[in-house]
């Protein structure tokens, strides 16, 4: 009879909603790859926000959660779709964290997410045809869109005095995507561009490439690339040619194996990659160096943003099934509501069980628009002493 009784309350507990079972989440980014420098810290911000939730005691009656990685590649489309049907049908994922670059997560989402009614949330794809990507309500991004980076780009290149640039971007869609949005910005503001050319990943010689670069001129070289490989690649051939002596580095090239690669070579360069001065951002810096990873590496603040948004919904749903907590995210993101920030993560639990709005702004001062993505904020890097630091937001 008493093993009948804590079956039936098993059995209460379950219909209701409430049961302590662990709840997978899927982290999918490039551990091996172009960016796979900067990957690890953005698996530790989403693994932090997990951690935080689950140590809560307040997720879903108690419920654990648990990541589980995928490597994305950044770059195969097939590997990372592959990555991502094992994450869903046989881990058994409620929700993706990811993925990261913008080509393999537009497959993803096609081939994955859509056919099985599965969440993403990507910190880092910024593509701006993900933008008008069917996605059937399933795809969100706490990124902003490459449309905004270029006029970032060019705000900070016409305050530093510099009307004539030349780019070079990688050969993908977040390369092509951002390289068309700088050269629309930047010519629209009245500057001049006088190349846009595209570099394949993976070559061991770039000559050819800043010798098409070196003749059409340009006081700055914008370089479109990924930081570990053909980016750098272009820049070290730059440099070593004198083809050009002052880079612009957007998100891609950021990271701190560009300081590793060129140091003092760089001294005068900048550029930029999403990030803010808000108070969520110093928190999570000061909450991810107890944790034992860079805070301010970048995607990182928005990658533990995207795992708290799936988390948030799911508790505001009561469910764990994307179809009944997708509609949730875009109001969490967005005001009204009580402010949320990193390390309140328990805090915001408590008040979505007592039917109190929140507003969660996160280490990023999340706030979506448009089809669910970032509006967007930067920081502002330049090189100095060897080494790039952040001088200003925007």
């Amino acid at each position: 009879m008493k093993k009948f009784l804590m079956a039936t309350a098993a059995s209460a507990l379950m219909a209701g909603g409430a049961f302590a079972e662990d709840v997978k989440i899927g982290i999918i980014l490039g551990f091996t790859g172009p960016l796979e420098s900067i990957t690890p810290a953005m698996a530790a911000g989403a693994e932090l926000a997990m951690k935080e939730v689950t140590d809560s005691g307040k997720f879903m009656g108690g419920s654990a959660v648990v990541p589980v990685r995928g490597d994305s590649t950044c770059i195969d489309a097939a590997a990372a779709t592959s990555a991502a049907e094992r994450l869903v049908t046989s881990d058994g994922v409620a929700g993706i964290m990811g993925a990261d670059c913008s080509g393999v997560t537009g497959a993803i989402l096609q081939n994955v997410a859509r056919p099985n009614g599965i969440v993403m949330v990507s910190p880092s794809a910024t593509s701006p045809g993900l933008s008008t990507a069917e996605d059937d309500g399933l795809f969100f991004r706490t990124a902003p869109s490459d449309a905004r980076q270029g006029v970032i780009v060019t705000n900070i290149l016409q305050d530093r005095g510099f009307k004539e640039i030349a780019i070079t971007y990688t050969n993908n869609d977040y390369g092509k995507g951002l390289a068309d949005a700088i050269q629309t910005e930047f010519e629209a503001a009245g500057g001049t561009v006088t190349i846009v050319s595209a570099h394949e990943d993976g070559k061991a010689d770039y000559s050819a490439e800043v010798g098409a670069l070196a003749s059409a001129g340009g006081e700055v070289l914008v370089v479109a690339g990924y930081v570990d490989q053909g980016g750098s690649g272009v820049v070290r051939s730059a440099l070593d040619t004198g083809a050009f002596e002052t880079f612009y580095f957007p998100d891609g090239m950021v990271g701190a194996k560009l300081n590793e690669n060129f140091g003092a070579e760089l001294n005068g360069s900048f550029g930029a990659y999403p990030g803010t001065d808000s108070t969520g951002a110093a928190t999570f810096v000061g909450m991810a160096e107890g944790a034992g990873f860079d805070g301010t590496s970048a995607f990182a603040p928005e990658s533990y943003d995207a795992a708290a948004l799936i988390m948030m919904a799911m508790a505001k749903a009561g469910s764990t099934a994307s179809a009944d907590y997708k509609d949730h995210i875009m109001d969490l993101a967005n005001a009204p509501g009580e402010q949320i920030f990193p390390g309140e993560l328990a805090k915001a639990l408590d008040l979505i069980a007592a039917g109190t709005e929140i507003d969660y702004v996160g280490a990023t001062a999340v706030e979506l628009v448009g089809a669910g993505e970032s509006a967007g904020n930067y920081q502002e890097i330049e090189f100095a002493d060897g080494a790039y630091s952040t001088i200003g937001y925007r």
